[in-house]
């Protein structure tokens, strides 16, 4: 059986996020709560078969990098430009609060203040995944509100990378009760937001003139299976170029790749070429999510859970919902933000 642990598991997993996800719907809930319930079924938490926690969460990885390559097909540069004076303070705000709130729960739980932080952190970061499916499903994603959403997550996406990077050295000196100086948290933060910086400057500069020319060349050839091949190739390329070359995440990797397609010939054919991989590795993507739930820790910890659960829906609502107020925009707009932030990602 091990021999086939990957075929196993994406069976498995496909099988059962079709038949949970199927019953969401017909119970009018989003599919994914289906989906998030069949990762659980095939987790190492429940019994009967467990899954390759392991592979699934590799496999999830795609279905990240293909949906934001997605996300950067139907986002132009304008779009995300237009918003960037609501999106860009209003991110930062959510996230500096939400994480004051969340180490503040933390140290009440009676968390050390290394973890308390990082819990903090945590919970700040909303899931560009969750929310893009969210409007997707509801037709906003080129909606004012929609872009101010991808936009304030991008923003997030991009913080993130950066707080990977300072977030180790940081918790390793706390622990020992040392001091980490300035100047080596600062040196560490500039070269990373400077390969990040050159990495976009590549793909908004390089790849927008050569990445429309190649497919192109490849739509020329007349040939399907090249045309999905060739765009399976760009969106992984990029995606890994950007994790290993230029120390950014795969999902803001793939995000520029489609961004530097956007608007080209053939843009709108290979989104459609793209789009059954996208769907399907999204599903994955949520299986394992649902595969990393304890249901033991509702048992064990209950006060923490339903504390940590108050914070993400309530907490980050109002978080969301107050800076979008303050910068200027409508009541339906900040709700949708509030609500569609709170929500954790997979930090």
């Amino acid at each position: 059986m091990e021999t086939h642990a990957l075929v196993s598991s994406l069976v498995a997993a496909i099988v059962l996020a079709f038949v949970f996800g199927f019953l969401a719907q017909r119970l009018r809930l989003s599919p994914i709560v289906g989906y998030l319930i069949a990762g659980v079924a095939v987790g190492p938490y429940t019994p009967g078969f467990v899954g390759d926690t392991e592979f699934a969460l590799q496999l999830s990885e795609i279905g990240v990098i293909l949906l934001m390559f997605g996300v950067g097909l139907k986002i132009s540069i304008e779009d995300i430009w237009s918003v960037r004076w609501v999106a860009v303070p209003g991110s930062v705000l959510q996230m500096a609060a939400a994480t004051v709130m969340g180490a503040g729960a933390g140290i009440a739980l009676g968390m050390p203040l290394a973890e308390a932080i990082i819990l903090g952190i945590s919970l700040s970061i909303a899931s560009t995944i969750v929310f893009m499916r969210v409007l997707e499903e509801r037709r906003l994603l080129k909606s004012e509100e929609g872009r101010i959403g991808i936009s304030w997550l991008l923003v997030e996406d991009l913080v993130i990378v950066l707080a990977i990077v300072v977030l180790p050295a940081l918790v390793a000196a706390m622990a020992a009760g040392e001091t980490v100086s300035a100047a080596r948290l600062f040196s560490a933060l500039g070269l990373t937001f400077l390969k990040i910086a050159l990495f976009v400057a590549l793909m908004l500069v390089v790849g927008a003139r050569f990445f429309p020319w190649l497919i192109v060349r490849i739509a020329h050839a007349k040939s399907r299976e090249l045309l999905s091949l060739g765009t399976l190739a760009l969106a992984l390329g990029v995606a890994w170029a950007a994790y290993f070359w230029f120390d950014a995440s795969f999902a803001l990797g793939a995000f520029l790749a489609g961004l530097a397609l956007n608007g080209s010939k053939f843009s709108h054919r290979v989104a459609e070429e793209s789009l059954p991989l996208r769907d399907t590795f999204a599903v994955l993507f949520f299986v394992a999510v649902g595969m990393l739930f304890d249901p033991r820790v509702l048992l064990n910890e209950p006060l923490g859970v339903a504390a940590m659960v108050a914070l993400i829906v309530i907490g980050k609502t109002i978080l969301g919902y107050v800076p979008m107020r303050m910068l200027g925009q409508s009541r339906e707009a900040s709700l949708l933000v509030g609500i569609g932030t709170a929500q954790i990602g997979e930090f």
